[in-house]
């Protein structure tokens, strides 16, 4: 008996040091960016090469990705309603969800008021500081931005890195290689293979994540600067606990019903967290996000159909700051909102929030577009948040990550596809 329990002992796994674990490094590497942008804003104002650079290889993957995961997915299936089956459900869930986030963020700041107090008179804000920061980017319409959705040309799609484009064309390819059946088992073989490769190239990359977050947030700190958030600071504090309780209390009680754990899982995809944390970017972590979940045990096209269209559709991070710093521009500019004023951001919100992942700026400029429809409200006033908003947007990409891991979960769940014992990991 004395000899198995050695022998068992013997065969476990050595325990890997604190310090090579990736999400561990990751979080030094914020902290030390944090320290060096307080006191050396110069130099930590040059790391930003270091963040675009890693975020650049991260997102030149995506594509490739997204199209190997979902191919191979939906060729391998027997079922092809099951795919339009799971798309419809999670259009409904993405609605809802990202909805009942909207009006969070416009119930907590209509009751804790965070512009209250500023008393800040329009003409003297620099609204063309907005105007360079927006630049040529614009609002679509909502034909527009369905017709977007198609690419010129297929390379167009890869070369773009639109990740709908790309699930469009991974959809139609995966069901024609369906169709041919045994005839396509060569060509879905190769994908495979060549999924497996693209994984291999991103688990090398992830190496330097902690360069990647040290750079990103050196700068961050470096170019604006802790001090700038002492003003706003009831601002950024109402969002954070907002998103923290989104997260624990709406997320949390969707994944209770749904059979697990929302603390577990977060601990799951810990180093997912951290990343986006470092990056304010939801796409650096989208790759491991896909293999974790799969690895729990959801089928390659769920996988492959609910993350990238969730990081489009499924903006529950954006949600909350978009009506949230909607009322505090008309707050701190002391304009005051009708209901009706307040439901038509709400309204357009709901359509411009879409599209406006966890990249750092894309949250803030769909605002811009979002206050165009209440003109009694500055869009000067965004002048206000433009300071803190790489500050804000860590909170937004956390928040939009998560919710749509939470999302992919569920509708496993909801598939079938995840019983009580894969879920033990989570439960």
């Amino acid at each position: 008996m004395i000899t198995t329990d050695a022998s068992v002992t013997a065969a476990a796994p050595p325990r890997k040091p604190f310090y090579k674990i990736l999400y561990i490094q990751v979080l030094i590497a914020i902290a030390i960016g944090i320290l060096l942008g307080h006191y050396n804003a110069k130099l930590a104002i040059d790391m930003k090469p270091f963040g675009d650079g890693f975020i650049k290889m991260i997102k030149m993957l995506i594509g490739p990705i997204v199209f190997c995961t979902v191919v191979h997915g939906i060729a391998g299936m027997q079922d092809i309603r099951k795919v339009g089956r799971i798309g419809c459900k999670a259009l409904l869930y993405f609605e809802i969800v990202s909805t009942l986030a909207l009006f969070i963020g416009m119930a907590v700041g209509n009751w804790i008021r965070p512009g209250d107090g500023f008393n800040v008179n329009p003409a003297t804000l620099d609204g063309k500081a907005i105007s360079e920061y927006v630049g040529k980017a614009k609002t679509l319409t909502t034909s527009e931005f369905l017709l977007n959705i198609v690419p010129t040309t297929v390379a167009d799609a890869f070369t773009k890195g639109d990740v709908l484009q790309v699930l469009l064309i991974s959809l139609l390819f995966g069901f024609a290689l369906s169709a041919l059946g045994e005839r396509a088992k060569p060509i879905t073989s190769l994908i495979e293979t060549g999924s497996q490769a693209i994984f291999g190239v991103i688990n090398f990359i992830m190496r330097f994540a902690p360069i990647g977050a040290f750079g990103a947030m050196a700068f961050t700190v470096g170019k604006y600067g802790v001090v700038s958030l002492g003003p706003l600071v009831k601002l950024i504090g109402t969002f954070y606990l907002t998103s923290f309780l989104f997260v624990f209390l709406v997320l949390g009680v969707i994944a209770r019903l749904s059979g697990f754990s929302i603390v577990k899982f977060l601990a799951y995809i810990r180093e997912e967290i951290f990343l986006v944390l470092g990056t304010s970017s939801s796409d650096t972590a989208l790759p491991t996000l896909m293999s974790k979940l799969e690895k729990l045990g959801c089928s390659k096209p769920l996988v492959g159909l609910i993350v990238p269209t969730g990081y489009t559709f499924n903006t529950d991070g954006t949600s909350i700051y978009m009506t949230m710093a909607a009322l505090f521009v008309a707050q701190a500019t002391n304009t005051d909102l009708s209901l009706a004023q307040q439901f038509a951001i709400f309204g357009v919100a709901m359509l411009t929030s879409k599209g406006a992942s966890g990249v750092q700026g894309a949250s803030f400029i769909a605002l811009v577009g979002t206050l165009a429809v209440v003109p009694s409200v500055p869009v000067a006033g965004m002048a206000l948040i433009l300071g803190i908003d790489r500050f804000m947007s860590e909170a937004r990409a956390l928040v939009n990550m998560i919710g749509n891991g939470v999302a992919t979960v569920v509708m496993a769940r909801w598939e079938g596809e995840l019983n009580r014992d894969k879920l033990s990991v989570i439960r």
